[in-house]
């Protein structure tokens, strides 16, 4: 069993293989579980403990990474000492950001690697104690599966089915072992001759019958049949279920029909991160276009959800009315208005490299779609998007409506529509407060909400004391931004787009975080290459009358603005109403004295046309913010296991209950016990008599207690008052109990006790039970009770053994009316 649980946690680690660009992860995990076999391989030779077992094991794994890692800092090269722990401590640290800072796959870097050889051997630590020490080797593909969880929930496409099929053969492997030892437990298997009409009758001469095995063709057949069935569900159930399978059936469907899924995609703030920390620089798309010298950014995410710790895009269907259709309009653009909008028309060219890429990069608002494949549109973010096709290798042609505002049409447009103030200001109330003051100073004097998100992006840019720095961590808690906003002061640009558009939000300015690519480079006369470092996140504020606008909030850095090809839009440069028209047709504002006041210069009023979202609420969070809530599907969810968890002890509560309030016990548990068919004994103290001894007997299963069936009642008592060594009052509150339902059974002078003193002698018995037993069987008797458990799988087959009469009788009868309809076609062939 030692070296099956070694191999099925081995195998199960094969399934890790995506998460790393090389394959040294593996040896360093073998490692780990040999050393983790060893240790608990010694421990069970010394007969320890389960939980020491499992200290032991995690003590060579300790070894074996300080060995591995910490050598130099080791007594004798392998004790551990403060500095070997020191020393893996900052391993561990530089392996966690790491893991934080690169995608999928990451280099092998030794923080890495040590976090794969605890990783793997703390696994392989429980499935030794499960399936080894404690001979539960079904509980032991528990933490198997979780192996497999994590690039299920890195990787949108998962393990291969081949690294799945190994770690379930692995498991399988287990199990068998597990089952042979069983078996084996009980000694050699014994075979006996079959009575046939060959076996020889007394003095006949001639060779014995050769021992045969037993016929076991019924049992292989009804084996067949529950893997069959297994099997059956296992890949026919999770068809039905929305977002289980969002490809269809073995990836071969999906999107298609009437019925509608969820869209999943990899993390894009996760896959803009790899883009832009990736040692190349290789080539996204290519494009021409005839929006003259500088075209628009290409977008593909609109985030408009933001949990306190990170953005994303809300769910989208795959319905019919969502699929692009060929030379169809789309229709208009969320709050588009009298403002100038001109025609753009874009012919993009994704290269073949490129994978995972499910969301087309489109400029923003796209009008018109040419693509081939299954392609869709959401109205309120104009995301292109596909269930089951990759842009890698497509070219399309997008004819978007690109606006042109001025600063006066965003100057007028603060009259929010109210769906789309409730859905793009919220904010959760977990905000920190110094958040919310800082918002609220540099904002200050702002007259409108386009002069609000113009200071925001002027304090990011020029005031605010920022740096761009592709190796700072994202934020990640209520802490990590507040670092960000008063004291690092350093990120890219997920962290300045991710942080203006809740600033914004706190202001009551509509805010989403849009994910793209910059224009790029230019190479020939309206051609444009997006390499991956064009890579970037903005943010889009709307404004009534021109809709989502992009701002620029992420400062200069060596290349440029950022990412070297990002630019800022006239209108978020500046606060003045004076325009003059500019090259490309466009009004450039000129700069005033508003363009250039700091933060916090004066004390003026909120924006007007709308009043002020802080004003004396303080640190409060605006009406729409998000409480938090759990959603309703994970409270059904918690509400349903909570009930499955009590069902056996409500289940022995209530089986109690009814046993003393209706006094109407089951059949007998002796031959002499006396049944009336349901109806009750005629004598209520009789019927005590067997509620009391029926309580009894469940009471001691449910406390792990011996109970023979066979035994009379005087002979279970008395077994039971040797074994728990009872006191003299709860030795007899045992023996009028059994007297009760002796004299109930067998005798019909004499009266046995009344209910009453049965019900506390009872009460009394449990007592003793639970006093003489350890904790875990007393929490076992209370939470699940083996009496509860017996009865619902006792309830279970009796439903089983009636349905399938049902099943055998209704078929017997069509087979019937099959015999008969096939007669009447025969004789009206013959006719």
């Amino acid at each position: 069993m030692t070296v099956m649980a070694a191999l099925a946690v081995l195998a199960g680690s094969v399934g890790l293989y995506p998460l790393f660009t090389g394959k040294g992860w593996f040896w360093v995990a073998l490692g780990s579980v040999l050393a983790v076999a060893v240790g608990g391989t010694l421990g069970r030779r010394l007969r320890l403990p389960a939980a020491f077992t499992a200290v032991a094991g995690a003590a060579a794994l300790l070894v074996y990474l300080t060995v591995l890692f910490a050598s130099s800092q080791a007594l004798l090269g392998f004790l551990p000492t403060p500095g070997s722990l020191g020393r893996l401590d900052e391993l561990f640290g530089q392996g966690w950001k790491a893991v934080n800072d690169y995608a999928a796959p990451v280099p092998l870097v030794p923080g890495i690697r040590l976090l794969v050889g605890a990783g793997v051997g703390l696994v392989a630590i429980v499935v030794d104690l499960l399936a080894v020490r404690l001979r539960r080797a079904a509980p032991a593909g528990l933490p198997l599966l979780a192996m497999y969880s994590v690039p299920a929930a890195v990787r949108q496409d998962g393990i291969g089915w081949a690294a799945f099929a190994v770690g379930a053969l692995g498991f399988l492997a287990l199990l068998m072992a597990d089952a042979r030892e069983q078996v084996g437990g009980w000694g050699r298997v014994v075979f006996t001759p079959r009575w046939s009409q060959e076996v020889p009758v007394a003095g006949a001469v001639g060779p014995a019958p050769a021992p045969q095995r037993p016929d076991a063709r019924s049992l292989m057949s009804s084996g067949r049949r529950i893997a069959f069935a297994a099997v059956a569900v296992a890949v026919l159930l999770p068809t039905v279920i929305p977002g289980v399978q969002p490809r269809g059936l073995f990836g071969l469907g999906g999107g298609g029909g009437g019925g509608t899924q969820t869209v999943t995609t990899p993390d894009p703030l996760v896959s803009l991160q790899r883009e832009l920390t990736e040692r190349g620089d290789a080539v996204v798309l290519t494009y021409r276009t005839d929006a003259g010298p500088r075209p628009d950014y290409l977008r593909m995410y609109a985030l408009d959800q933001f949990n306190g710790n990170r953005w994303s895009f809300s769910s989208l269907s795959t319905g019919d009315r969502d699929r692009l259709q060929p030379g169809v309009e789309l229709t208009p653009a969320p709050g588009l208005g009298p403002v100038r909008v001109r025609r753009v028309t874009t012919e993009v060219r994704v290269s073949r490299r490129v994978r995972e890429m499910d969301f087309l990069p489109v400029p923003y608002a796209p009008a018109r779609v040419s693509v081939k494949g299954d392609w869709r549109v959401d109205d309120a973010s104009r995301m292109i998007y596909s269930p089951r096709d990759s842009a890698s290798g497509r070219s399309y042609t997008v004819v978007s409506a690109q606006t042109m505002p001025t600063v006066r049409d965003l100057a007028a447009g603060t009259a929010f529509p109210s769906e789309i103030a409730r859905r793009y200001t919220a904010h959760p109330r977990t905000v920190p407060p110094e958040v919310m003051r800082l918002t609220r100073e540099i904002t200050k004097g702002a007259r409108t909400a386009h002069e609000q998100a113009v200071m925001l992006q002027r304090w990011f840019t020029r005031t605010g004391g920022f740096r761009y720095d592709l190796s700072a961590p994202a934020p990640r808690r209520g802490d990590d931004l507040v670092n960000f906003l008063l004291h690092d002061k350093r990120g890219y640009c997920e962290q300045f787009a991710a942080s203006m558009a809740l600033m914004a939000r706190i202001l009551g300015i509509p805010a989403r975080v849009a994910m793209g690519y910059t224009p790029g480079t230019q190479s020939g006369p309206n051609e444009w290459t997006v390499r991956s470092r064009d890579a970037h996140a903005w943010p889009e504020l709307y404004f009534e009358g021109a809709g989502w606008v992009r701002f620029e909030p992420t400062p200069s850095g060596p290349g440029g603005a950022g990412q070297g090809t990002a630019t800022s839009p006239s209108y978020s440069e500046t606060t003045a109403i004076a325009e003059q028209p500019g090259e490309d047709g466009q009004t450039e504002p000129t700069p005033s004295a508003s363009s250039s006041t700091a933060p916090g210069a004066s004390e003026s009023a909120a924006p007007q046309g709308r009043p002020d979202p802080l004003g004396d609420q303080g640190d409060r969070g605006s009406p729409q913010e998000d409480d938090g809530t759990p959603p309703a599907g994970w409270i059904a969810g918690t509400v349903l296991v909570l009930a499955l968890l009590a069902a056996p002890m409500v289940a022995r509560a209530l089986a109690r209950r009814r046993r003393w309030s209706a006094l109407r016990p089951a059949a007998g548990d002796g031959p002499g016990a006396r049944d009336d068919g349901g109806a009750g004994f005629a004598d209520p103290a009789e019927a005590a008599a067997h509620a009391a001894w029926r309580e009894l007997r469940a009471d001691a299963v449910d406390h792990g207690l011996e109970w023979r069936p066979g035994d009379t009642p005087r002979q279970a008592a008395r077994r039971l008052s040797e074994l728990l060594e009872l006191d003299a009052e709860t030795a007899r509150s045992l023996g009028r109990i059994a007297r009760a339902e002796e004299m109930a059974r067998y005798s019909r002078s004499r009266v046995p006790a009344p209910a009453e003193v049965l019900r506390a002698d009872v009460r009394a018995v449990r007592e003793a039970f639970a006093a003489s037993v350890g904790r875990t069987a007393r929490w076992r008797a209370r939470l699940l009770p083996p009496s509860a458990m017996a009865a619902t799988s006792q309830a279970a087959q009796s439903l089983g053994r009636a349905v399938g009469g049902r099943v055998r009788r209704d078929g017997g009868r069509w087979g019937r009316v099959r015999d008969r309809l096939g007669g009447w076609r025969s004789r009206n062939r013959d006719r």
